[in-house]
């Protein structure tokens, strides 16, 4: 019997590439499961920043040009959005284990 797996249909990407690929793909759909905690500014930075919702990934000056904010402040907005999704996935991780 022949079987057929996942790498062999998809030989156009390496090995890596498709284990990469699906990493991300999966930490991806955890920022989009957490994203709707954030406030307004805090979500338009990320989703910006990563590329989500179909756009391009921007840089913290291309996301502080749009914003009319310093890259600083893009940084600080990024890593408090950040912290606030770790915080609610570890607080719900926490719960599962229970």
């Amino acid at each position: 019997m022949n079987e057929i797996s996942l790498l062999d249909i998809l030989k156009s990407e390496s090995e890596d590439d498709v284990v990469d690929m699906i990493q991300l793909n999966m930490e991806l759909e955890k920022i989009r499961k957490y994203i709707d905690i954030l406030d307004e500014r805090e979500k338009k930075v990320i989703i910006r920043r990563f590329g989500l919702d179909l756009q391009k990934e921007k840089t913290q000056r291309e996301i502080a040009k749009e914003l009319g904010i310093s890259r600083s402040y893009v940084s600080r907005i990024e890593k408090r959005a950040l912290m606030k999704m770790f915080h609610e996935f570890y607080r719900n991780e926490k719960e599962k284990r229970r």
